[in-house]
């Protein structure tokens, strides 16, 4: 610390004597006392072996900005696929971002088998958030289908992020439609995973069966792209965002081919469930492949309703208000009309609270 001292001096007299004298070593000694004095206070006093250090770690305090909230720090686990599918590519970004926010939210991603066994897996949790299809999520809260006689409801949405598309891909040039695949080897995803009912439907609309029609064979993505590859299967249903990972290395490697589905069989698709939309894939997405018209579903993801609000808070913030800084894809389709449009499973509240600062109502329980 340093000190100034302002020093008053009166103008002196010229004076003669001892008395002179003794008033000059008189004044010289104040001045010397008082400049001893000043060193010592801005030196701290006498040298002393430094004071052990009992500080302890500072805690943050910083008050989080307007429109975060502060996290639990709990690692909270994300479910999502298999790791050449979309939903684990696209989710290891997300979880990176959230998790390096500075909002006290950490995720880390995991590999898994899928929509189904995401849910299975949070509803024993052993993850906390999953991404799901839209139709497997309402199978499970409903109790149908995958779920049948068994509901799982102990779930909300977070946010419906981009469409999925039905993708079904050969490198055989003569399987042109759906009804080609008859008495051919096809992969219909892995088991646990939603791209099961999603290959079961348009092979019904198609009057085929997976039992008696085909020879059936459940592989994930990348099991099923090596297999086109070394020619075991004949094609396979994949269904994730566009472009899809093992299907780009494979159209890189290979001549690969989109099954494109007509309006009739969409239409009739519709009637039975109507959760499929209508997509067309654009000439390019992958190399060599052209326009494909196919049926899409949601990629939701979803939380256990017992995740804390401020860390959903924190998972949807961080996702849409850096979607131009996400490196990947996917990110390009974040769109908020989008993310809360879902309307067949409730929102989380910490979601619901976001969405709300935004301008949109969102169902919740």
């Amino acid at each position: 610390m340093r000190y100034h001292m302002q020093v008053y001096t009166r103008p002196r007299k010229k004076t003669r004597g001892k008395e002179d004298m003794n008033m000059k070593k008189f004044f010289s000694l104040l001045m010397a006392a008082l400049m001893m004095a000043s060193v010592l206070a801005g030196c701290g006093g006498t040298e002393e072996a430094p004071a052990e250090d009992t500080q302890t770690p500072a805690e943050d305090t910083q008050t989080p900005a307007e429109g975060e909230a502060t996290g639990t720090g709990t690692e909270l686990k994300f479910s999502t696929g298999g790791d050449q599918g979309t939903y684990y590519g696209f989710g290891s970004v997300l979880a990176q971002a959230i998790t390096s926010s500075g909002t006290g939210t950490k995720v880390t991603a995991v590999t898994s088998n899928g929509s189904q066994d995401n849910i299975e897996q949070m509803d024993m949790n052993t993850r906390q958030l999953g991404f799901v299809q839209s139709d497997v999520m309402s199978y499970a809260y409903d109790g149908t289908n995958l779920f049948e006689g068994m509901p799982i409801t102990n779930f909300s949405t977070v946010a419906a992020l981009y469409m999925e598309q039905v993708q079904i891909v050969t490198c055989n040039p003569d399987i042109k439609t759906v009804a080609d695949l008859k008495g051919k080897t096809v992969s219909i995803g892995a088991a646990g995973s939603g791209v099961f009912y999603n290959a079961l439907d348009i092979l019904g609309a198609y009057g085929l069966d997976y039992e008696t029609d085909i020879n059936a064979q459940y592989q994930d993505f990348g099991d099923s792209a090596d297999a086109l590859q070394d020619g075991k299967i004949d094609a396979a249903f994949v269904v994730a965002g566009a472009p899809t990972v093992a299907i780009t290395t494979l159209a890189t490697s290979k001549d690969a081919y989109l099954v494109s589905l007509d309006d009739e069989h969409i239409a009739a698709l519709q009637e039975t469930s109507p959760y499929y939309s209508k997509y067309v894939i654009p000439e390019g997405t992958y190399e060599g492949v052209p326009e494909t018209t196919t049926v899409a579903v949601s990629a939701v993801i979803i939380a256990r309703d017992d995740v804390d609000e401020n860390d959903v808070y924190n998972i949807v913030s961080t996702i849409f208000e850096n979607a131009d800084s996400l490196a990947h894809d996917k990110a390009k389709e974040l769109d908020l009309d989008f993310a809360a449009g879902v309307t067949n499973v409730p929102y989380h509240p910490g979601a619901a609270r976001y969405f709300a600062e935004k301008g949109y109502e969102v169902p919740t329980k």
